[in-house]
C-alpha cells in the first residue's frame, strides 16, 4: 500500500567532504520502496557523531545523504509489515552509510531496522523533536547496559562520557534499573545535571582518572565500566573493573584514532570481561531492533521517569548550525532536526 506521495523531495546533501557549510539542501528524486523496506516520512532526525565523521569523510562508509536515524510516518510499505500513517523510528540498517539516509524529507528503511512507537493510527506518546531524541542514544545504550553488560540492581556502573546523549541515556536507564553510577564529565560544572539524572557521584574526565580517583578515597572498582571516551582511555578503564566484572566499548568520543601499544597480558587484569557494541548490527538476526523496548521507553520519557528532552532542536534549514555545534563541542545532549519544509 501506498499513500499519495511527492515525485520529489528535499534533502541534505554531502556536496563534498569538509566542513558543515557542504552541507547543502537539494531537490532529488522519492526514493522507491521495494519488497521488505518501507518509505517513511520524515517528521524529525537525531544528529550523531557518526555523521560528522561521514562529513568530515573520516568513515569507512557513507553516501551523500546521511543521517543514521529518523522518526516518522509509514508513508509507503509494499509487504504490508507497517500499516500507511503508522509512527514509527528506524535505525542503521545502512542508512547513511550504503543507503540514502535521514537528512531528507522521506528515507527508505529495511522492515528490520524500524519499530512502531504507537498502533497504526494512533499519535505516539511523544512529540516528534522529542521521540527524535531517543532511537539511537537509547537503543545503544540499552543493548549495552542489558545484553554486552547484564547490568543488575545494586551494581557499581561506571560510565565514562556522561554527558553525550549515549551517556545520559545510558545513565536514565541505568539508574531506573536500581544501578549506583559513577559519571564523567569534562566540566566540574556539569555535576548538578548528572547529579540530576541520578548519579550517585561525578567525576572530572581526563587522563589518570584510576589514580585521581584512588586519591580521593574512592578506590573500589567497578562490576560495570561502560567507556564511551573511547580507544584512547579504554586500556585505563579496564583497570578501574573487578574481577568478574565488566566492560562496554561503545562510543569515540576521543576520537577515531586506534588504540597504541595494548599488551593485554601486561595490560588487563585476569578475570575482567571486555566486549564491543556497534549500532550498525541492528536489524542482523543476532541483535534485532525489536529486542529493545524503545515504545515502552517512549512511555516512561513520557510519564516523566526519564528527561531524555533535546539539548537543541534545530530546523531542517539549520543542519549546518547543527553540525557546528557539534564541532565546536558545545552540546550537552542530543540534538534533533525537524523536517519542516
Amino acid at each position: 500500500m501506498t499513500t499519495n506521495s511527492p515525485s520529489t523531495m528535499q534533502a541534505i546533501v554531502i556536496s563534498a567532504f569538509g566542513a558543515p557549510s557542504n552541507l547543502v539542501i537539494r531537490t532529488v528524486p522519492l526514493p522507491t520502496p521495494t519488497p521488505g523496506t518501507a518509505r517513511i516520512r520524515i517528521r524529525a532526525f537525531g544528529i550523531n557523531h557518526a555523521e560528522m565523521h561521514m562529513r568530515r569523510g573520516e568513515w569507512a562508509e557513507s553516501v551523500p545523504i546521511s543521517g543514521i536515524e529518523c522518526v516518522g510516518t509509514v508513508d509507503a510499505c509494499p509487504g504490508g509489515e507497517f500499516a500507511p500513517g503508522t509512527a514509527v523510528a528506524s535505525v542503521m540498517g545502512g542508512l547513511g552509510r550504503t543507503i540514502p539516509g535521514s537528512y531528507a524529507q522521506y528515507t527508505v528503511a529495511r522492515v528490520e531496522n524500524i519499530v512502531a512507537l504507537a498502533k497504526a493510527g494512533e499519535e505516539p506518546a511523544l512529540g516528534w523533536a522529542e521521540l527524535a531524541a531517543l532511537p539511537e542514544s537509547y537503543c545503544v545504550a540499552w543493548t549495552c547496559l542489558f545484553r554486552n553488560l547484564g547490568l543488575e540492581r545494586g551494581q557499581r556502573l561506571l560510565i565514562r562520557g556522561a554527558t553525550s546523549a549515549l551517556g545520559r541515556a545510558a545513565l536514565n536507564l541505568a539508574v531506573n534499573a536500581g544501578a549506583v553510577v559513577t559519571a564523567t564529565t569534562r566540566s566540574e560544572g556539569k555535576f548538578a545535571e548528572l547529579e540530576a539524572l541520578g548519579a550517585a557521584d561525578a567525576v572530572v574526565e581526563g587522563p589518570g582518572l584510576p589514580e585521581r580517583l584512588r586519591e580521593s578515597g574512592r578506590a573500589e572498582k567497578f562490576d560495570r565500566v561502560l567507556e564511551l571516551v573511547g580507544n584512547s582511555t579504554v586500556v585505563e578503564s579496564l583497570t578501574l573493573v573487578k574481577r568478574d566484572g565488566r566492560l562496554c566499548l561503545a562510543g569515540w568520543l576521543g576520537g577515531l584514532d586506534p588504540i597504541k601499544d595494548f599488551n593485554p597480558l601486561l595490560q588487563m587484569a585476569s578475570g575482567v570481561h571486555f566486549s564491543f557494541f556497534g549500532s550498525f548490527v541492528f536489524g542482523a538476526p543476532e541483535f534485532p531492533l525489536s529486542d529493545v523496548p524503545l515504545e515502552s521507553i517512549t512511555r516512561a520519557v513520557a510519564d516523566g521517569k526519564f528527561d531524555a528532552k533535546p539539548f537543541k532542536v534545530f530546523k531542517f534549514g539549520e543542519v549546518q548550525e547543527a553540525h557546528q555545534y557539534m564541532e565546536d563541542g558545545r552540546a550537552s545532549g542530543k540534538m534533533v532536526v525537524v523536517v519542516d519544509v
